[in-house]
């Protein structure tokens, strides 16, 4: 592995990576990932992930207007947590493989829907519910959850904000248990931490200014830009 650069060199590639996430809603740890993995094991990166995570969840809620409705978010989280019960147990029964390539599929086909189709793709409720399930399988399986998530929000909700604010508060909601696992576990090593303590008041100033990029995106860059990242993100896991 090549010697880790300084910490301003990971604050500088956060900073950006994480202000493309708060504007569009997901990918800031897939970009970071693909850009520090030259320095840095993803475990390291992973585990290190959980804090702009929740900083971008915290300062875009923060600095938008109030389009979360708790009941409909839970519901979210409470399918997202027995696709999560349904992921641990088919880790153990299921070759991984197997569920990652049909996964990569759906990712891909959605994604493809969202970029070529004519119209904004809908969802029935049980097919919101289904989506919900399979973010938490994914998260369980893989740490994936961002591109299942983003196209069922994108098929629920005709409004930019709302789509990305929803996006932020279930991954909030998802890091704040990561998180907590992590103090727990003391799986945050010292290097870990010197890397939040350095890099964290840098990426919050970051993600606080870059916040208003998301008011002056469009409707169709912002619906064409996260399809895009769906797109991509099926089809980089079927080439995995």
């Amino acid at each position: 592995m090549i010697p880790a650069p300084a910490p301003f060199a990971v604050t500088l590639v956060c900073s950006l990576t994480y202000s493309f996430e708060i504007i569009f809603g997901l990918a800031g740890t897939i970009l970071m990932l693909a850009t520090l993995t030259l320095f840095y094991s993803a475990k390291t990166l992973v585990v290190y992930s959980v804090l702009p995570q929740i900083l971008v969840g915290t300062i875009g809620l923060a600095r938008s207007p109030r389009t979360v409705r708790i009941g409909f978010l839970s519901g979210m989280l409470a399918f997202a947590s027995l696709g999560g019960a349904i992921g641990l147990f088919l880790f153990y029964r299921v070759p991984a493989s197997v569920f990652h390539y049909l996964l990569a599929t759906l990712i891909t086909l959605a994604g493809l829907h969202l970029v070529m189709g004519p119209r904004r793709l809908r969802l029935r409720p049980a097919g919101g519910r289904i989506l919900d399930t399979l973010a938490g399988t994914s998260q369980a399986l893989f740490g994936i959850s961002g591109p299942i998530a983003m196209t069922r929000l994108l098929a629920t909700f005709g409004d930019k904000t709302i789509v990305r604010n929803y996006a932020l508060a279930f991954f909030l909601a998802l890091n704040i248990l990561r998180a907590t696992g992590y103090l727990l576990t003391h799986t945050i090593t010292p290097q870990i931490g010197r890397l939040m303590l350095y890099s964290g008041p840098f990426v919050a100033t970051a993600l606080w200014f870059s916040n208003h990029l998301h008011f002056r995106v469009n409707e169709t860059l912002f619906r064409r830009g996260a399809a895009w990242i769906i797109l991509a993100s099926g089809l980089s896991m079927l080439l995995h």
